[in-house]
């Protein structure tokens, strides 16, 4: 398979192509729910803990806001919750469930309940740092999977391009939720809240003091 098919496949198992207005309101539904009160829609109790520990991993807090502090982890439950078809749905349990299971092994541990940061850390940290080839071989299995389970076909992904595919958008659905937020949008990113002049090729430390226009 084309490569980039296989990371087109593996973007869509996860719903990346969605509507500005649907994103929008689920990141104001976010915004107003008490995150230490916070009860998964989509993710069990357990991997909701998971979910959270992993994205301040990812993005923890330094001179900006950690990604919990922007709920980020409310983010990634309500966007599998209402914005993915059921398939992509499945897609993200299994993957959850598999990451966890390496997780727990990892660490010697009972359970999922038992699992720290430094845990989950170690796991994450082991399964993105792998060569080239490694990579684009998980890709690709990943988007095999993705192409015969929309054909309807009976499909199978072994258990490191699983856990690689968690790894990997887990990493990516943070970021991209962190930069969602009205926080990041509104006072890290380059934000303009009514546009002004377009200017095409000037330089981005000009412009913004090389910040990334806020979504």
């Amino acid at each position: 398979m084309d490569r980039r098919i296989a990371l087109r496949n593996m973007g869509l198992a996860l719903g990346y192509t969605v509507a500005t207005p649907t994103l929008l309101s689920l990141v104001q539904s976010c915004k107003n729910e008490d995150v230490l009160a916070w009860t998964p829609d989509f993710f069990s109790k357990e991997e909701g803990e998971v979910i959270t520990k992993l994205v301040d991993i990812i993005l923890p807090k330094t001179d900006t806001p950690s990604a919990t502090e922007v709920q980020v982890n409310l983010f990634i439950d309500r966007f599998a919750d209402q914005v993915m078809e059921k398939e992509q749905q499945d897609f993200v349990k299994m993957i959850t469930g598999k990451f966890i299971e390496k997780a727990v092994k990892d660490s010697g541990k009972e359970n999922a309940a038992e699992l720290e940061s430094a845990d989950l850390e170690a796991t994450l940290a082991a399964t993105l740092k792998i060569s080239k080839e490694q990579r684009e071989a998980n890709q690709e299995a990943v988007g095999e999977f993705m192409e015969a389970a929309a054909k309807g076909e009976t499909a199978s992904l072994d258990d490191t391009a699983a856990i690689y595919a968690f790894a990997d958008n887990i990493r990516n659905m943070t970021i991209w939720g962190y930069k969602t937020s009205e926080y990041v949008g509104e006072n890290v990113l380059a934000y303009l809240p009514v546009p002004g002049e377009y200017v095409a090729c000037g330089d981005v430390e000009e412009l913004t003091g090389g910040k990334a226009w806020s979504l």
